[in-house]
């Protein structure tokens, strides 16, 4: 299989039950998508798809690791992914207006004539969804390998000392006691 067919799966022949589907997840994956924020995904995308009569509950585990720009220093910064979704799919005769009215967004429709479940655009959404909107690393982390030392340096610089802080305070209070005065 190639391109976004790896990521369909043929319902109609599974039994009810439980069902794992593992999943690599690499740059090439998001070429069919816009240009992404990230680079150097190694992902690993777990899915449990629990087959009832009806609907399918879908249980997604990504975990795995990718690279993005620090929020920071601008430089390079890999991060770990984790998280875990739950999507119900209902099988009915209108799906279109179902997922027009439905406000849940863990629930989804489809036609019940369909026969495949297409995940990409759940794993591209999950993976995105996974990335920490903060791309920055801790306050212990900074300074470390993955920091860019002149842009920090830069930012140092431009952070207010101390004496400038109580400085501005202290001319404030000269409006302060002209208030009191003219009472």
């Amino acid at each position: 299989m190639s391109g976004k067919r790896t990521y369909d799966i043929a319902f109609v022949g599974l039994k009810p039950g439980e069902h794992q589907f593992s999943y690599e997840i690499t740059d090439k994956f998001f070429q069919d998508y816009d240009e992404q924020d990230f680079t150097d995904v190694n992902a690993t995308v777990k899915l449990n798809l629990d087959k009832k009569t009806g609907f399918f509950l879908l249980k997604f585990d990504v975990g795995g690791s990718l690279k993005v720009i620090c929020d920071r220093c601008g430089n390079n910064l890999p991060m770990q992914l984790w998280d875990e979704f739950k999507i119900v799919v209902k099988l009915v005769d209108n799906p279109d207006e179902m997922n027009e009215q439905e406000e849940d967004p863990d629930v989804y429709y489809i036609d019940r004539n369909e026969s495949h479940l297409h995940l990409s655009d759940w794993i591209y959404e999950f993976i995105n969804l996974s990335i920490p909107m903060t791309r920055m690393c801790n306050d212990a982390e900074i300074g470390g390998p993955y920091c860019n030392k002149e842009v920090l340096e830069k930012l140092n610089k431009l952070r207010p000392s101390e004496d400038n802080h109580h400085s501005i305070w202290k001319d404030l209070d000269k409006f302060k006691g002209l208030e009191e005065n003219s009472n």
